[in-house]
């Protein structure tokens, strides 16, 4: 989902603006006792010289989304399994608390290697997103990151945009954002780790992007790192942020590469997949090798962990935004550690690799991996609290600008149920803003992944409840798509509805909001199409009439046929609105006031069995 148009624009009323201001821990275990942890590491194994075994520390994160800030509301909240069976939740995230975890995490530790599995970048808050997360880019730099694999988010801005991350340099259209001690502008310096990209290839040359793989070295030892997004990449990204790319099936890919590294002597090797899988159990601490191993978690990393090759000894993975550390069997039925922390930068995980000097290769049975939680209770690493300060100042301008006002938390990326209270307003903002432009448009829909975040009554740094800001905003709806108008048939919007729950969304509902007056049934005890009741299809009180011409408003990246909905992608006679964004601000000054906040939608428009 593209986020290049608004973010130019916004861009340039930010340079505007910026010269005016210048004029501890929790622990989930796979395959190892409660307890494990770094102190264990060092005992056991010669670390000495002529130990044939070394304890090497993989540290791990993902889908940080350039939350820089510690999330507002459920977004910045983890859930944790008590003894007694019950849970709670723990507030957790913020790349201040990360750096210090990780800082910590390290002590002591001879070997230690840090790698993420995408998404450091896109969809990110407004600190971030708004300066083309240069900022985050910066911060895992003194993180000390040493490698990455892309995500799908890496593409939001298309592969120009990729290389500059990576390589540095001013933005093309916005220019240099900084400016150094002798007012001239300070160039972008670009991603001190390597991105990789084995997966993604120029469909001229058929040559990946980026580096497919790097080597970490240390002491004699050798780990390589093969990197890989999902290669369903292009079914959630925008056309024009994937354009001339091609992405490949993530097993063949890590195969053929963990071959190349296996010729050139590298044994020991780690996949980077942004793909992942579902636990049983939303706790971080759940036991998902329990009854045995990797029994407690589904979906599609499962089928990848099993048919990778045995090359590869442990697999870091994200997308789903989930926690796990698991083993699931490989292709020779051996364990293999699978893990995933979270997102937002609210976990981190810290697994042990034992290397085998005479073998160069990983002993995998005493591979042992925990998620921590990133407490808030601990001292803030002071570097990136600076580096938070400095560009917040920067966005201070457009950020704290009010655009509304709420009478309570507005769940939208949080929230648990398939229709959102967000999802609701986001819907009718964008129906308000579609009749403006066609008074025959009659319905919105909005995709789910569109929605980033709530809107929080009293969000961290506010001055008043209920205010939302431009960058609380900006945070829920990032992307900068257009809302744009189409002509569908009653078939096309049926069909559209059942392909939330069957063909590419059948096992992961991708279940659309929607706005005031569209209401329909979801029997959950169903499968596949028939999950959409479809006689229950009602707008304004009226049956679909499969015959009848719908004028349907929904954002650029639906329109495309995005998310698997290929019916949407289908309509007729387009107009192409504003930014989606502009749509709900301006919903929310027409709608909103200090003493007539916005009450938060019941979300009552899908009825839902189950």
């Amino acid at each position: 989902m593209s986020a290049t148009p608004q973010r130019r624009r916004v861009g340039r009323r930010l340079i505007a603006g910026v010269a005016a201001v210048a004029a501890a821990t929790g622990v989930m275990t796979a395959a190892v006792p409660a307890g494990a942890d770094s102190g264990a590491r060092q005992a056991g194994h010669g670390h000495g010289k002529h130990g044939r075994t070394v304890d090497v520390q993989l540290l791990s994160f993902n889908d940080l989304h350039g939350n820089l800030e510690p999330p507002d509301g459920s977004s910045g909240q983890v859930t944790e399994e008590r003894p007694d069976g019950t849970t709670t939740q723990v507030d957790a995230g913020g790349a201040e608390y990360l750096a210090s975890s990780l800082r910590s995490a390290r002590k002591g530790e001879k070997y230690s290697v840090t790698a993420a599995a995408g998404d450091m970048i896109g969809a990110s808050p407004l600190l971030s997103g708004l300066f083309h997360d240069e900022p985050t880019i910066e911060a895992l730099n003194k993180l000390d990151l040493d490698v990455t694999g892309v995500g799908n988010h890496e593409f939001d801005e298309g592969r120009a945009e990729l290389e500059r991350m990576q390589k540095g340099g001013c933005h093309p259209e916005d220019g240099c954002f900084e400016k150094d001690e002798k007012g001239r502008d300070k160039t972008f310096e670009g991603a001190d780790f390597p991105y990789l990209a084995a997966n993604v290839t120029d469909e001229k040359t058929g040559k990946p992007i980026l580096k497919p793989y790097t080597v970490w070295k240390h002491k004699g030892v050798k780990i390589g790192f093969i990197g890989v997004t999902l290669e369903g990449t292009p079914d959630i990204v925008s056309a024009e942020g994937v354009k001339g790319l091609e992405f490949h099936d993530e097993i063949e890919t890590v195969d053929k590469y963990a071959e190349e590294l296996d010729r050139k002597g590298v044994k020991s090797i780690v996949a980077l997949i942004h793909e992942g899988g579902a636990p049983a159990s939303p706790s971080y601490n759940y036991d998902c090798d329990s009854p045995g191993p990797g029994d407690g978690i589904s979906g599609p990393i499962t089928d990848i962990a099993k048919g990778i090759t045995p090359k590869v000894d442990a697999l870091v993975t994200g997308h789903t935004h989930e926690a796990y550390a698991c083993t699931v069997p490989d292709p020779k039925g051996q364990p293999r550690t699978v893990t995933s922390a979270s997102s937002f930068g609210k976990l981190y995980t810290d697994t042990t690799l034992t290397y085998d000097r005479k073998t160069k290769d990983i002993v995998r049975t005493s591979v042992k991996s925990a998620n921590h939680v990133v407490s808030r209770e601990q001292e803030k690493a002071p570097d990136i609290t600076a580096l938070i300060e400095r560009w917040n100042e920067l966005a201070a301008p457009i950020a704290n600008e009010a655009v509304g006002h709420i009478a309570g938390d507005i769940p939208g990326r949080g929230a648990t149920t398939p229709e959102s209270p967000l999802g609701d307003l986001i819907a009718d903002a964008q129906l308000e803003h579609a009749k403006s432009l066609d008074e025959k448009a009659e319905l919105a829909l909005m995709n789910p992944g569109g929605i980033r975040a709530d809107l929080v009554h009293k969000a961290s740094g506010s001055e008043g409840d209920g205010v939302v800001t431009y960058g609380e905003a900006f945070t829920v709806q990032p992307f900068s798509n257009t809302v744009n108008l189409v002509d569908l048939t009653g078939e096309q919007l049926v069909t559209a509805l059942q392909q939330q729950v069957s063909g590419p969304n059948e096992e992961s509902p991708k279940i659309l909001q929607v706005s005031d007056g569209l209401t329909y049934t979801l029997d959950l005890t169903k499968s596949g199409a028939d999950r959409v009741v479809a006689d229950s299809i009602e707008l304004n009180g009226e049956a679909i009439d499969p015959a009848k011409t719908y004028r349907v408003a929904m954002n650029s990246f639906l329109a495309g046929g995005g998310d698997g909905f290929e019916a949407l992608g289908e309509g007729a006679n387009p107009l192409v609105g504003g930014d989606d964004l502009q749509a709900l601000n301006d919903y929310l000054k027409a709608n909103s006031s200090a003493d007539q906040p916005i009450d938060p939608p019941k979300a009552d428009r899908i009825t839902v069995v189950d």
